[in-house]
Formats: C-alpha cells, structure tokens, sequence
C-alpha cells in the first residue's frame, strides 16, 4: 500500500521476508518459525495465501485525535509443515508501517501447545543509533540509552531506530492477550531475535488446543514526529468489545500521593497518615476550585503496614480516619470523582480471590476510577512480572473492570499494547521511571521526557505524573522523612516550571495527574492554565521534534488549541507560524514560558505569564531555557 511494500515466501524450507519503506530495504533477511514442545514448525513444504485490503475509520472513546483511518492490505499464509501441521502468518502492510502474527490452529494430536522458542528474527539496514532501554523481566522504569545499535544487546520494547538515510521506525507488539511480552535480543550486527520472558518452568507460553500470538509491529516515520501520530499499535487491536461507553470518562486529577513519596505523609495509619477525612476534604476542595475533575487516595485501606506478606492488603476496609463513604458523598457534592486505589505489593493470587468484592463495593459506593498497583515479587513466587501469568492476570482485571464499569489507572503493568481500544476501560498505565524518582533519587533529567514519547510513549497512554511547580522541593523540606533507599539527601525536579507544565499536554494520558500538592498551585499562574484542562483530544500536529532534544506540538479540543514544547538539557527557540489557526478567526489566551534567566538547576521557578491576542500568520516567538518548555492555550473569540 503505497510507502510500504512486503515480500515473503519459502526458500529451502524456511520462511523468509523483507520490507521496504519508500523504495528502501528496511528489513531485510527475515525469517519466521515457532518451536513447539513435539511439534515443529520451522520447516515448511508449501503454502498458499489470500489476500485483502481493508478501507476504514473509526471513532475514538478517548485519545490523541477523535477518529482514526484504518487503511491496510492483509495476508493470511498458511504453510504446512514437513510434519504434516499448519501454521498460520497474517501479515498487514500499513502506509506507515507493517505487522504479522502467528497463528496455530487446532489440529489433531496437538491438544497442549508449549511454546519453547519464537524464532522471529529480522535484520535492519542502514542503522545509524537507536533509543533504549534494558531489557528486564520484571519491571519497565528504566533510564533510556542513545548509542549505535552495536550496544543494544538485549533491549526492551517499544525499541526506537533512525536510519542514515534519516528513515526512523520503532519495534513494538500489539494485542498481546494471552502470550508472553517480547524483549529483542542482538544475534548479529544489526540483526534480532524476539525473546519472550519464560514461565518459571522454562516454558515461554501455554496453550490448549490453539495459540495466537500478538502482532510484530514495525512503525515507519520519515521524521521522529511521524511515530508520535503513527496509530498502527491501536489499529492492529480489535474494535471496542463494550456496547456502551458512555461511562468512560477521561479527566485530569490530583490526589494524595505525591506528599507520601516526598516523605511528609505516609501510606500506613499513624500520626503522619495521609489518607485521612480531613486531608481527603482538603484535596477535593483543591479539585474543585481548579478545575480538576478527580481526586486519588492512595493508602485509604489497611494492610499497608504488612507490606511484603501474604494477603496483606483489604480492599474494601478504610483505616479508622478515613470515612470513605462520607468522602465520596463530599466529593459527588463538589462534582469531583474519587479515584480509588488498589495496591496488591504483587499479590495477584490473593488480589484475584478479592477483587470482585472489591470492584463491587467501588461500585455501590460510587467510585467509578480505580489505579492499581504491583509494587514488589509478584506471584505466584518464582513467576515473572512480564510473563504470560501476569498477562493473564492483567487482562482479568481489564475485563472485570469493564463488567463493573470501572476505569483503570495500572501501575508496575505489563506494555501496554493497544488493548484499549478493544477495552477503553483500560485508560492509563505506568511501566515508565515517572515523576516519583525525583523525590527520592537521583531523578530523572529533561533528556529523559524528551525522549518517552518516542519510546515508551509508542505503547499508549502514560501515567507519568507531571506538573510540579515546586521544583527544589524545598517548600516542606523539614517536615520530609527518608523512607526509600535511593534518596541521597538531596533531590529535586530535574526541570523548569514551563517544562513540568508542558508536560501535561506532551506526555498524553487520558488520566493525566497534576501531581503536585494543592498548596503550592495556590496563587500559582499555572492555575489559570491547568483550570479545566482536557484529557482527550479532537486533534494533535506535531511542529518540532528530535529524539531525546525537543518536542513541540499543538492539541485541539473542541475549538480550543494548547500548544507545548519542551527541550532537554540545551537552550532553544521555537519559531512557529501557527499554521492550524482558522483564517480570520482572533484567538486570546494565556501562556507560561521560561524566564530569561530560568535554568533547570540553577533558577528553576522563574516563568513569565502572558496574556496573548493571536491571528493566523502572527509568529510565536518563544526561548526554553535548559531543561525549559513552554505552554500556551488559545481559545477563539465569540
């Protein structure tokens, strides 16, 4: 279909394959198989194929643009193996990007399918660096790396590449429903193997009877901000399984959270327990004051103190001082969500015992947001995190969340993989080193934002926590206490106030978090800006980027457009025209931008507030400090 064109067949027994982007090889000397327990399919005496093309659009719950083109070509191969068995290969061309799956049918004498090696394998052409991260079995918070591909040995997915040609793609999956997450392992230079996390027993995934695996996606851009609007993660998903999603509600929240990772409160009851009536009343007034539609108490339940043992957390008992129902009637009062909170300290064996109980009572109580969390060795013991178990786990709770009509904020989650389209329930996820590392760590510095969007951004919506205004952390330095390992005694927000404000629009989540504590908004300009901000969009155009450097882009809802950028470690300057303004149209709005002598170390809080008249063809003029960004919110005169 036009940029992409795929080539594919048997050579000696083997299935092989290469792409091309825009007349150029990009992968080159593929080739497919699976290795099953008693069962080989890595040589082939035939196939056949057929062949479709789809044409299609579809409307969006929530997201980065209201409505998405669906446009491919499809192949489904069916070769037969020199054992008699079949196995199926769909393959979809994209115009920006291309995709396959596997497929084993039923088939006689193989009731119990044990996957024991993918042996999916690709060779890239022309590569000039790439953009990752570790890869690690059991968690996704990783510093990320730019290098030549030679030190990217054994990586984690999404898994970003620029060709010297200036051609850039990124490595991801999609669908993944009942299988085991990918990693990508260096076999030979430029080359990779998919490697998937085992089971305990060495096996890499179960089956009975049939086994379908998630698509092997591969995103094609002839600029880094091409992958930013590329929806091929969403499309290679099936349509929405819910016949009603009127209840799915995206929305910016605040929430008692952030003074528990400064050290000022903590999880557990006692004398510094945060979740309390009191302080809960206190964040929901905040809420409704500024426009913030949701409200999260975290460490509202007991079992906080028992963390680490077995059946530690209940789910459905506050600690004495906090009266949950009385909070939730407070909060309807003010028109503002509770956000509930389910740690599980990775207990999933007891999680799935209780959670039904637990969804239920959110239910009645009138909780209708739920952010869950796997901190810790999940179980059962000796299993890993991104394995098939945890799959399976997460997408229960997926499903009987949507049965109960509860949205889910996930935390330590396996990738996502576009599974929210199929369950827009599923809004946001974690699986990102966030926010919370820099209060107590070393943090995390402006080159790594400007790199997630490209990165672990390809996967979906992230939780990542952003619009911290008090950047040294020094407005409640005495009352912090050290309760992680990491903290060094000195920690702060690696960046400036315009850039933890531009994060809200550059860091898509349809829960988008503005993490700070209510007090330190309080008379703050960024209130006029975050008042009643959108966590969904009609429209997004990218108007800047390179990787890890800077990303500058514009969101419409409704009539109304916000525009952010943000820069790493280097000042810069975006120029812009606007050129998604209407003709003739007057816009007035406000911006937040850094201060002539704002630096992300050295004068982080210095911004200028502007009010600004805008036509289509005035230029927007704009400096970003080191570690800057800017924000600006335009709304078209009546």
């Amino acid at each position: 279909m036009g940029k992409v064109a795929l080539h594919y067949g048997l050579k000696d027994g083997k299935i092989f394959y290469s792409v091309e982007f825009n007349s150029k090889t990009v992968i080159r000397n593929g080739s497919l198989g699976l290795s099953i327990k008693g069962m080989d399919l890595t040589e082939f005496k035939h196939f056949s194929s057929k062949e479709v093309t789809i044409k299609e659009s579809w409307k969006t719950v929530w997201g980065q643009q209201d409505s998405i083109d669906n446009f491919f070509t499809e192949s489904n191969a069916f070769f037969r193996s020199k054992g008699g068995k079949t196995l199926k290969i769909s393959f979809r061309v994209y115009d920006d990007g291309f995709a396959f799956r596997y497929h084993i049918p039923k088939q006689r004498g193989s009731s119990e399918l044990r996957l024991t090696e993918e042996k999916s394998v690709f060779e890239l052409t022309e590569l000039e660096k790439c953009w990752w991260a570790w890869a690690d079995y059991n968690t996704l918070e990783k510093q990320y790396y730019c290098t030549t591909p030679d030190s990217a040995v054994h990586v984690a997915c999404p898994f970003t590449l620029m060709r010297n040609d200036g051609i850039f793609m990124s490595i991801h999956e999609a669908a993944i429903e009942d299988y085991s997450t990918m990693t990508l392992k260096k076999i030979g230079r430029d080359c990779f193997n998919v490697n998937l996390v085992p089971w305990n027993d060495g096996d890499l995934v179960k089956a009975k009877n049939s086994l379908t695996s998630p698509w092997r996606a591969f995103l094609f851009g002839e600029s880094p901000g091409d992958l930013l609007i590329n929806n091929l993660i969403l499309n290679l998903n099936t349509p929405c399984a819910l016949k009603d999603v009127t209840w799915i509600q995206p929305m910016t929240y605040c929430g008692v959270w952030w003074e528990m990772h400064l050290g000022t409160s903590t999880w557990a009851a006692g004398e510094r327990h945060g979740a309390t009536t009191e302080n809960a009343k206190r964040y929901i007034d905040f809420a409704a004051h500024a426009g913030i539609k949701g409200v999260l108490l975290e460490g509202w339940n007991t079992g906080w103190e028992y963390w680490g043992k077995k059946g530690a957390f209940d789910f459905v008992t506050s600690y004495p001082d906090l009266d949950l129902k009385e909070v939730v009637l407070y909060a309807r009062s003010k028109g503002i969500e509770i956000i509930g909170h389910h740690e599980t300290g990775g207990d999933t064996e007891t999680y799935e015992l209780r959670v039904e109980e637990a969804f239920n009572f959110y239910r009645e109580l009138g909780i209708r947001v739920v952010k869950t969390g796997y901190a810790g060795p999940v179980s059962p013991v000796g299993e890993q995190h991104h394995g098939q178990s945890m799959v399976r786990h997460y997408n229960k709770i997926m499903k009987l969340a949507a049965k109960y009509q509860l949205m889910l904020d996930v935390h330590e989650p396996i990738i996502l993989s576009g599974l929210s389209r199929t369950y827009p329930n599923l809004m946001t996820a974690e699986g990102v080193r966030g926010m919370e590392w820099n209060a107590w760590s070393e943090g995390n510095l402006p080159e790594h934002t400007c790199t997630l969007p490209f990165t672990r951004g390809i996967a979906g919506p992230m939780d990542y926590t952003p619009g911290i205004v008090d950047i040294d952390l020094s407005k409640h330095r005495v009352e912090r206490t050290k309760w992680n390992a990491l903290h060094t005694g000195k920690t702060a927000v690696h960046a400036t106030v315009a850039n933890q404000l531009a994060l809200l629009i550059v860091l898509y989540s349809p829960l988008q978090m503005l993490a700070d504590l209510p007090e330190n908004y309080v008379d703050h300009p960024s209130l006029q800006l975050i008042h009643n901000l959108p966590a969904t969009w009609d429209e997004t155009r990218i108007l800047g980027s390179a990787i890890g450097e800077y990303v500058y882009l514009a969101r419409r809802s409704g009539n109304t457009w916000y525009v952010a950028g943000i820069t790493n470690e280097t000042k810069r300057t975006f120029v812009s025209d606007l050129p998604f303004l209407d003709e003739g149209v007057t816009y007035k709005g406000i911006s937040i931008i850094d201060a002539p002598d704002a630096h992300f170390e050295i004068n982080p809080e210095a911004i200028e507030y502007r009010e600004v008249v805008f036509q289509k063809g005035d230029r927007v003029n704009y400096g970003l400090s080191e570690g800057g960004g800017f924000i600006l919110r335009l709304v078209p005169e009546k």
